[in-house]
């Protein structure tokens, strides 16, 4: 198997930024970004003109929205990439700035998730449409998988949603979440979308933006970047979805790429102490989890319930908030979950910090269905 990062030289994130995630407003796509980007730049301590390449990660926002967003900051002529890849989008831009900034070509690069939704959710035609395609939506899918996996290990609907119970809470001690209200467990469970499946368990989809600077070694050095808030990527796994599984592919692959990721590394799953996963549906952070390795199949519930996995716990599972609470804009997504470990390995998450957090994991999977992961490490 071809290691990549550990391949190249040393990756580092050293600036953090975000645009709060929130419901749809009036407010540009331009101006959601470029606040993002400051606020990076400036906890990185550099500035635009420091920065050599950049990666635009959008979604919903159409052909080549990172120019009159980029142009504000000053046209300096650097390399402009704009990367699509559904929910994946952001870890997608992520990976590729890492591999550009680990290869040497450059040491600073910027990446920034944006999006707006400015019209309905398209998907482009396979040619072949299924037969399901109108009755099998995400959530009747997910709310599918919720029941199977209640039915195999003997856990009940509510069990599933103490998931979004939790994130809930996480979420309302995040400035920059979506949903910042703590949610009781009768509260998850009124309004149902698909059988047990309720809107309080399911992400909405905002607008937001989110933007993370990366940086090799010279480039620390050479623009007196603080070594001691820098984050080193010590990992990055991706994959696609394989022919053989067609009932749950995004878990299969997940466990996968998740297992790449954390043996570069050089790790053990329960070395985690942060994990930030793709919980567009309650189900899919129970199914994520146990895919780490981090608990055996089936124990999700009884170590959640433990407390296990809260913030203070064993290992703190979408201490953001998760895309239940944090919110999923789609292209910001997987750069703001790499936002939030920093934060956590830094010790700076006031209010939601992790204790003794070093280590923590990112992922995202997207339409396709392919799969992101990342670990950092301070």
């Amino acid at each position: 198997m071809v290691k990549i990062l550990g391949d190249l030289s040393p990756v580092y994130v050293v600036g953090i930024g975000f645009h709060p995630y929130q419901h749809a407003s009036d407010t540009p796509y331009v101006a959601l970004g470029l606040q993002a980007i400051r606020e990076a730049l400036t906890d990185a301590a550099i500035a635009w003109e420091d920065v050599q390449s950049s990666y635009v990660a959008t979604a919903l926002l159409g052909m080549a929205a990172g120019r009159p967003m980029l142009r504000h900051l000053g046209a300096h002529g650097q390399p402009l990439v704009h990367i699509e890849n559904a929910s994946a989008s952001g870890s997608t831009a992520f990976r590729h700035a890492c591999l550009e900034v680990g290869a040497g070509i450059s040491d600073v690069a910027l990446v920034v998730g944006v999006d707006k939704r400015t019209s309905p959710v398209f998907r482009a035609p396979t040619g072949v449409p299924s037969l399901a395609d109108d009755a099998i939506v995400p959530a009747t899918h997910f709310a599918l998988l919720a029941d199977e996996y209640c039915s195999r290990h003997n856990v009940a609907p509510e069990d599933v949603a103490l998931v979004a119970v939790k994130n809930h809470a996480n979420g309302a001690l995040n400035p920059n979440a979506q949903r910042r209200k703590v949610r009781t467990l009768e509260e998850v469970m009124t309004r149902p979308i698909a059988g047990t499946l309720t809107a309080l368990q399911c992400t909405p989809i905002g607008e937001g933006a989110a933007a993370v600077i990366v940086a090799s070694e010279e480039g620390i050095r050479r623009l007196g970047i603080d070594a001691g808030r820098a984050v080193r990527v010590v990992s990055s796994a991706a994959g696609s979805e394989k022919a053989g599984n067609q009932t749950n592919p995004d878990t299969a692959l997940s466990a996968e790429i998740m297992a790449q990721a954390i043996r570069e590394a050089q790790i053990g799953p329960r070395d985690l102490d942060v994990i930030e996963v793709h919980d567009a549906f309650a189900i899919e952070e129970l199914l994520y989890a146990e895919a780490t390795g981090i608990c055996e199949q089936g124990e999700f519930i009884p170590l959640l319930k433990e407390g296990a996995f809260d913030i203070g716990g064993r290992c703190a599972i979408s201490a953001s908030g998760g895309l239940i609470a944090m919110g999923h804009p789609i292209g910001p997504t997987g750069v703001g979950q790499v936002g939030e470990i920093v934060r956590q390995l830094r010790g700076e998450a006031t209010g939601r910090q992790q204790p003794g957090a070093r280590t923590g994991l990112a992922h995202m999977v997207g339409i396709g269905a392919v799969c992101y992961v990342h670990v950092l490490q301070k």
